[in-house]
């Protein structure tokens, strides 16, 4: 694993779930981690808290900073941004994680709710970047990483959830278009979406446990970002990437290991992936 000493990664919604594995890999590699997220107190279902994920980032090797940090609120976010800068003297990742999810047609979705997913997810990738920026202008290896999908257009991906669906393509369009807008400062804006459906507490609550019975760890989820914080380039910028994708890239062939059941003979593709 290359050594991430003296970098900075900002991760958003990291108490849990894909965040909290690509801040325990960043760690393990030497990192200054900061946990942003809103949960600072246990939760009766879902495990993790801000600090939790400090002390495992800190044992694991890394540098920690636990913030409670609701994306939604620009102000909260730009302190949380220069509290950041402040700690470590810098910043080089900002990894947009937080997400919510609600897979609900458009006659079935409140305005209310809409709102919601819309300011996590698109509004709060806005926010956190355009506070991020004129601090990731100054580091040498700069990335903003968003945990959205391909734009995949076709009929069957548009027809079942559009709520969602505009929330989660608004980051995507969000991120490609930074890729081109801070080219000539030397940022490189990537998208990262699971080829399967991905293991986390918060699917088990929310959707059905069967799905976890068919998924694989966020491990391979962070190991996939953690090869896009390690290029030294532009070479991931503009591009929505896939995990297994970036990881065979990499040399990986061994994709078992990744299975959260391991007996599992059929894995649930992810949402907007036909091949």
């Amino acid at each position: 694993m290359s050594s991430l000493k003296n970098r900075t990664i900002f991760i958003t919604g990291a108490s849990r779930g894909i965040g909290r594995e690509i801040a325990l890999l960043c760690g393990a590699a030497g990192a200054n981690v900061v946990i942003a997220a809103k949960t600072a107190e246990p939760h009766a279902k879902l495990p993790g808290t801000i600090h939790s994920v400090a002390e495992e980032v800190e044992a694991a090797g890394g540098q920690a900073l636990a913030i409670q940090l609701d994306v939604r609120d620009e102000d909260r976010v730009q302190e949380a941004m220069e509290q950041t800068v402040r700690q470590f003297g810098g910043l080089d990742v900002l990894v947009n994680n937080a997400s919510a999810i609600s897979l609900t047609r458009l006659q079935d979705t409140s305005v209310k709710r809409f709102d919601l997913i819309h300011e996590i997810n698109t509004r709060g990738s806005l926010v956190c970047a355009q506070a991020a920026i004129p601090h990731l202008k100054k580091s040498d290896q700069a990335h903003i990483i968003s945990l959205s999908p391909p734009l995949n257009l076709k009929k069957h991906w548009l027809k079942p959830f559009i709520p969602y669906t505009l929330s989660k393509y608004g980051m995507t369009l969000l991120t490609l278009g930074l890729a081109e807008e801070l080219r000539d400062d030397g940022v490189s804006a990537s998208t990262l979406w699971p080829q399967t459906a991905i293991a986390t507490a918060a699917v088990q609550y929310a959707l059905d446990e069967k799905i976890m019975q068919q998924s694989r760890t966020p491990l391979i989820m962070a190991e996939a970002a953690l090869a896009i914080i390690n290029s030294n380039d532009l070479s991931f910028s503009g591009q929505s990437w896939v995990d297994e994708a970036i990881l065979r890239a990499q040399g990986v062939n061994d994709f078992e290991r990744y299975k959260f059941a391991p007996d599992a003979t059929e894995l649930m593709r992810d949402l907007y992936l036909d091949e």
